[in-house]
């Protein structure tokens, strides 16, 4: 497979995930309470916003390499 289409596809991937999903979340654990022996942890949901713009200009442009790349053979 050549290199135009495998990013063309992995690009469509891409922008599919980023429109379906709209983010990206981790969990992270925070220390509350440290009072000698005793820990206290708190687990914090995170979130990273990914703006539809990002998934629908990955898609488009997967979908012109594809198209781009075809056209060559």
């Amino acid at each position: 497979m050549r290199p135009k289409i495998l990013i063309a596809v992995i690009l469509i991937a891409v922008g599919i995930a980023a429109l379906a999903y709209q983010g990206i979340t981790y969990v992270t654990k925070e220390k509350v309470v440290d009072v000698g022996p005793i820990e206290v942890t708190a687990e914090k949901t995170n979130t990273i916003p990914l703006p539809p713009i990002v998934g629908a200009l990955a898609l488009v442009g997967g979908i012109v390499l594809l198209v781009a790349g075809r056209k060559e053979d």
